[in-house]
């Protein structure tokens, strides 16, 4: 099915008047409670409001997704609106939201809601798709543009649909140091080793480093072992910049493709009780899939 055709020009709006991403969401809502008088307005901003709080929904790149699964709606409804001047907002990239996509499900079709928000995300990654949205002058014409994308929604939920793109990576040839600042700079807990081709050959995480200081950890835990005489992360400390990547990652990570489905995945991450897989395409990486991600946006959206 056409991405497209999932949009009602009567929920498309080609200039917002608002100056605000609430504000712009609440026009959006009138849209959607003009076709639909039933619906209850406040609680599905409410619930909207809700989602914000717990993670910013502007995508970067001049688009924002507000979204909300609620069973106040019966059915996916979208609305799409377009800045012309665009909205100051808290954004990945400090850039204004241009576009803003909402999205209101019901919460038993997360499926259908996770690849219509890839979808989007593809629309917004194509930088000569805004430059079309800002010059179209009626909710026709910004449908004519989303149509001529071509994209599509698949069947089945897969990879590709909440992959991370922008993947934090580390040299086999790193330290310690190197990784601990990464680990603490871009706020992750593990990231995948790369080689100089772009090809994953490790993992290393927080659970790495702390062993690298504690390797004889089951010992101390049974009282099998004599208390060390130095403090061992002072020991680690003196050699953090001696200590490489290759020392202590773990080797031949598992590996996925965009095109898997979750489920599978999922039924995997459990099997092999890991909690990131590296996605690849031809053998290099090009994203990867956390646990808590199939928390964040499968189950709890």
């Amino acid at each position: 099915m056409r991405l497209a055709a999932l949009l009602d020009p009567m929920l498309v709006v080609a200039d917002l008047r608002s100056g605000s991403k609430t504000g712009a969401i609440g026009e959006l809502m009138d849209l959607v409670t003009r076709k639909f008088p039933e619906m209850d307005r406040a609680g599905i901003l409410s619930s909207i409001a809700e989602r914000e709080e717990i993670e910013n929904t502007s995508f970067g790149r001049c688009f924002a997704f507000p979204h909300a699964r609620t069973d106040l709606v019966g059915e996916m409804h979208i609305a799409l609106g377009v800045s012309k001047k665009g909205i100051r907002t808290p954004t990945v990239d400090n850039r204004p939201v241009h576009v803003i996509c909402l999205l209101l499900t019901p919460r038993n079709i997360a499926q259908l809601y996770l690849q219509t928000l890839s979808a989007f995300a593809s629309v917004a990654r194509d930088e000569t798709n805004l430059p079309r949205l800002l010059v179209a002058r009626t909710p026709e014409e910004v449908v004519r543009v989303i149509w001529d994308t071509g994209l599509t929604i698949r069947r089945h939920l897969t990879v590709r649909d909440i992959m991370h793109r922008d993947v934090v990576t580390a040299s086999p040839e790193d330290t310690l140091k190197d990784v601990a600042t990464k680990l603490y700079r871009h706020k992750v807990t593990g990231m995948p080793v790369v080689d100089a081709e772009g090809r994953p050959i490790g993992m290393i995480s927080e659970r790495h480093l702390i062993k690298a200081a504690l390797p004889n950890y089951q010992a101390l835990i049974h009282d099998l072992a004599p208390t060390p005489e130095t403090e061992p992360f002072d020991e680690l400390l003196r050699h953090e910049e001696e200590i490489k990547v290759k020392d202590i990652m773990t080797t031949r990570p598992f590996t996925t493709t965009e095109d898997t489905p979750i489920v599978q995945l999922a039924a995997q991450m459990l099997f092999r009780n890991i909690r990131r897989i590296p996605v690849v395409e031809d053998g290099k990486l090009i994203g990867l899939i956390l646990r808590r991600d199939i928390v964040s946006k499968v189950i709890r959206g």
